[in-house]
């Protein structure tokens, strides 16, 4: 789905016992910021100078691999790198795999010219840029600024509804286009924007429950 503050992840035992997980995910989530940093300023760049029918053939396979590079994440949750619920993070990386290369990769002629690809491609870069460079600075230094905290835990009331309903938006462009011409793809794809409504509340309502956790803690310390 769009958002994916998970809970704030540590690695296992990585402050004490294990320096070479630290250093490692310290790395992963370094350069995953840089990466969606630069799609967030391409994007940016590119809607504004040229509008945003050129969005897609300046940053668009850029794009597909950075997001691809997520499903470290799901392995990262399977063997215990990091403590993260595994169905949550599959739920969470399976849903964007299945925009990039279930939708916008075989139909870019539909979903991709248009500006919600735009505006979804923002909804994930701001969204990654300020989670991935949080984990960085967390696991660097073991705590993080307040205002990089307050981002973290509070951005998603927005970035989450533009996340969604751009999502939703692609796939119901795709199902009622070229999508359709193909024998269950049209029903495959009407079915996939069912599950989005269940999947979304359970991914928003755990995203509020670590927010109230996290938030809470917060103002635990500063009393």
């Amino acid at each position: 789905m769009a958002d994916r503050p998970q809970q704030p992840v540590r690695p296992a035992r990585a402050r004490k016992g294990s320096p070479i997980k630290t250093g490692y995910l310290v790395l992963y989530n370094a350069v995953s910021t840089i990466l969606w940093g630069t799609i967030l300023g391409r994007v940016l760049l590119i809607a504004s100078v040229h509008g945003t029918k050129y969005v897609y053939p300046g940053v668009g396979e850029f794009a597909k691999w950075t997001q691809t590079l997520a499903l470290l994440e799901v392995v990262h949750a399977a063997v215990g790198i990091v403590r993260a619920p595994l169905l949550t993070t599959l739920m969470q990386v399976a849903s964007r795999i299945l925009l990039i290369w279930g939708i916008v990769h075989p139909f870019p002629n539909t979903v991709a010219y248009s500006p919600i690809y735009s505006s979804m491609l923002v909804a994930w870069s701001v969204t990654e840029v300020i989670r991935y460079s949080y984990f960085a600075i967390n696991l660097s230094t073991g705590s993080v600024p307040g205002i990089w905290l307050w981002l973290r835990y509070n951005t998603f009331f927005v970035l989450y509804p533009l996340g969604i309903s751009s999502e939703c938006a692609l796939v119901w462009k795709a199902a009622t286009g070229p999508a359709g011409q193909y024998t269950g793809v049209k029903e495959a794809l009407f079915a996939i924007l069912l599950i989005y409504v269940p999947g979304s509340y359970i991914l928003f309502t755990h995203m509020m429950a670590q927010r109230r956790k996290v938030m809470r803690g917060n103002h635990a310390k500063t009393i």
